[in-house]
């Protein structure tokens, strides 16, 4: 098979030609039909985030058809359409046993701790509980739009922020994950105030459901925020992961709000922002994080999806043939790209 193969930090991609993986008996084999460039393979190619070892394949939001299952895999078979969970649980510790997979004490990841989607086939483990069919009325590109970026985003705003109709929530950094959670909190009925310093990513905020925007380049965006929520924001989102969205969003909260943490920091800060934890303390500020989402959370998202009430679809900003990743993730160290970029056919161009 051909795959997109990282074989030095930071450098580009080379298209190699690789050997087909096979089945574990519990598990299937994959054939990709699309794929994300996310944010997060970013972070493993400049460093950030380990990979077992080099060479290595990335990616992690791939949708296809089922190739090959092993012989003990009872509830998949070859021809199924699946979208593949980012984060996937062993099924033996506390954490898989009460329905949180995707924090799962030996978490999976493909495209991290296995070899991932930047490949024509991807042998995923524990088929019966880390395959999802992907509904016909759902197409790959628009199912790969779904495998990171947005379904966190659904964990995030739903399962842990909460999100109820009628709040303020204000989103900083409309990157993927931002711009999904503008989407999703719209759906929710909530009220979004979508903040970034990208006229392209406000615009495209706007077109999704924010209420309104704010470019933090022209002054206080905290102040901004308070303003336009009347107070501050219920709920607020950084989608980001830099020091200064991170507090930004966290101050921008009204009294007893929730601050969502999905933007991770790079290595150069040691995955360490300091926090007034004074304001934290007195205002009666939760601080949450989330990872991922567990598969037996899919189906909620994908109804809402064939119901029209979601359209992760509209985040797609481009497809582009599997040698043209490197392009895209060097394009993210400068924060140039807007939307969802999606892998859609294995070719050099």
């Amino acid at each position: 098979m051909i795959a997109a193969v990282m074989e030095a930090i930071g450098e580009p991609l080379v298209l190699r030609q690789v050997p087909d993986p096979s089945p574990a008996p519990d598990g299937a084999v994959v054939r990709v039909a699309a794929n994300g460039v996310c944010r997060s393979d970013w972070h493993a190619w400049v460093g950030d985030v380990r990979v077992p070892a080099l060479p290595h394949v990335l990616g992690h939001e791939f949708t296809g058809v089922v190739e090959a299952v092993g012989s003990e895999v009872k509830t998949h078979r070859p021809g199924e359409r699946v979208i593949v969970p980012f984060s996937q649980g062993d099924g033996t510790c506390e954490m898989c046993r009460s329905g949180h997979e995707n924090v799962c004490e030996h978490v999976h990841l493909p495209g991290f701790s296995s070899w991932g989607g930047y490949a024509e086939y991807v042998a995923v483990p524990r088929a019966d509980a880390n395959l999802i069919r992907l509904p016909d009325g759902v197409g790959f590109v628009e199912g790969a739009s779904m495998g990171c970026r947005f379904m966190t985003s659904f964990h995030g705003l739903v399962d842990q922020a909460q999100v109820r109709a009628g709040e303020w929530v204000a989103i900083h950094g409309c990157g993927g994950i931002g711009l999904a959670a503008v989407q999703i909190a719209t759906a929710l009925g909530a009220s979004v105030v979508a903040v970034d310093i990208s006229p392209a990513a406000l615009a495209m905020a706007r077109e999704l459901g924010a209420v309104a925007t704010i470019d933090a380049r022209d002054g206080d965006a905290v102040k901004a925020v308070r303003e336009v929520t009347g107070g501050g924001a219920h709920v607020s989102v950084d989608a980001l992961g830099i020091a200064a969205t991170c507090r930004a969003a966290l101050m921008s909260l009204r009294t007893r709000g929730r601050h969502l943490q999905v933007g991770l920091p790079t290595q150069a800060d040691h995955g360490q922002i300091p926090l007034n934890i004074n304001a934290i303390v007195a205002r009666e500020l939760q601080v949450l994080g989330t990872f991922g989402m567990q598969p037996s959370r899919y189906p909620a998202m994908l109804r809402m999806v064939e119901r029209g009430q979601l359209n992760p679809g509209r985040l797609v900003t481009g497809t582009i043939p599997l040698g043209k990743v490197s392009e895209v993730l060097a394009a993210m160290s400068g924060f140039a790209t807007v939307g969802v970029t999606v892998v859609d056919r294995f070719t050099a161009a």
